[in-house]
């Protein structure tokens, strides 16, 4: 097997078949034809619940686990783990009403974003979800919303808190950011919070995404632990939510490491275990998108011509960045890397020269892969990129050069297809 996929913890959810890889029971061309061809996604259900398993028999059982669906809002996935999971977080109305017709409750969802529209406001009001506060302004417009429906806003204020997490993939807390209200300036907000118009619930504390660093993840939660028990202080009613984000990262890169977490599991439970908010009655939150579906899904692209340029040999393939962002290198990274790639159909196969993956699209961005160790693809040739479960296609700029968006395969029993091109279902 390529070397550059063998160590991936995803791999012990697939299967290899006479060379091809398989999901679900389902070989990798066999999905294709269910697709109507290629480029497509592909995601595996047993994938999901096996991390969800290995969440909840590590974690606190006291802790809650929710779903950010910005992660992966395809229809299915949201299905499958409205029944898996404690809840769902949300960043727009479109994210809210997915999670609303695929079984999640309102009462258990979080709605977050810096940029919340008064018609997304008025709609989270109506559905009854959590609102979790940016700005002062915004909550002055919940405020007036609650007026003009007769409502009462069941409300978190989200803290920018004045530390990040070290070593992650997108910091979002530390310095200036356009996330949630500035720890120091907090308690002038919770102050303006002591309105009949909210329901004060607690805090939302995200600090950073994407880390795989035990220690980090470790001392990240002790000081928004510590950061909650400081502004508990100064809310104006107890504390009975706190949403504690996420960060957990997953293995993209070759030196990259699953996240240990048995310690990270130990301090959480330490800490839900001392006097205070959670001993008091608070729940606490941890909101994952990326660890919990990541690794179900891969993109799978044909190779449409094979050329060599100047001493470098490119495999020209149907799909490219404006499906899959991430693994071109445009989509938060600062220095390229490559994500896992291999050729689906040659899984059993030596890396016999070294190939670069381009997609179709007129600019040079366009690289699935560069420079890799590949067994010798022809056109016809199935290529896969793993890890792609979270922040794939809608992540993506799909209406880059007009080419038609990919079909999503959800390998459930039955294989479901969404977004064909002939409009059926498979």
């Amino acid at each position: 097997m390529n070397p550059q996929v063998a160590h991936l913890p995803c791999m012990r959810h697939f299967e290899i078949t006479h060379g091809v890889l398989t999901l679900g029971g389902h070989p990798l061309t066999e999905l294709a034809d269910r697709a109507g061809g290629t480029p497509f996604y592909a995601y595996d259900p047993t994938a999901l619940d096996a991390r969800v398993g290995e969440l909840r028999t590590a974690l606190p059982p006291d802790l809650r686990l929710h779903y950010a669906v910005k992660a992966n809002p395809m229809p299915e996935v949201v299905r499958h783990l409205a029944r898996r999971v404690d809840g769902f977080d949300v960043a727009s109305l479109g994210e809210l009403q997915r999670v609303l017709e695929c079984g999640g409750a309102a009462a258990e969802t979080g709605f977050a974003g810096p940029g919340k529209r008064d018609p997304e406001l008025a709609a989270a009001l109506r559905a009854g979800a959590v609102i979790h506060l940016e700005s002062p302004g915004e909550a002055e417009r919940v405020r007036r919303l609650c007026a003009a429906l007769d409502r009462t806003a069941r409300v978190t204020l989200r803290i920018n808190p004045d530390f990040a997490l070290k070593g992650s993939g997108m910091r979002m807390g530390g310095g200036p950011q356009p996330f949630g209200v500035d720890a120091e300036q907090a308690p002038a907000l919770l102050r303006q919070l002591a309105d009949p118009a909210f329901d004060f619930l607690g805090f939302h504390i995200f600090a950073g995404s994407q880390n795989l660093q035990a220690n980090a993840l470790i001392a990240a939660h002790d000081r928004l632990f510590e950061l909650a028990h400081h502004l508990a202080a100064g809310a104006p009613e107890p504390v009975r939510l706190l949403n504690i984000g996420g960060g957990f990262g997953i293995p993209y890169f070759p030196h990259d490491r699953p996240v240990d977490l048995a310690p990270v599991a130990e301090n959480l439970a330490h800490w839900m275990e001392r006097p205070g908010l959670v001993r008091d009655g608070a729940r606490v939150v941890l909101e994952l998108g990326r660890y919990l579906v990541g690794e179900a899904g891969i993109y799978v692209t044909s190779v449409i011509d094979r050329k060599a340029s100047r001493g470098r040999t490119y495999l020209i393939t149907d799909g490219g960045l404006h499906h899959h962002l991430a693994a071109s290198g445009n989509l938060g990274q600062v220095i390229r890397k490559n994500y896992p790639v291999a050729v689906g159909n040659r899984m059993d196969e030596e890396a016999v020269e070294t190939a670069s993956v381009a997609g179709p699209l007129c600019t040079p961005l366009d690289l699935l892969a560069d420079d890799i160790p590949l067994p010798r693809a022809e056109p016809g040739d199935l290529i896969v990129v793993f890890q792609s479960g979270a922040y794939g296609l809608t992540a993506s700029p799909t209406g880059f050069l007009s080419h038609p968006p990919p079909p999503e395969l959800w390998v459930g029993d039955p294989v479901m297809a969404y977004n064909r091109t002939d409009d059926t279902s498979a």
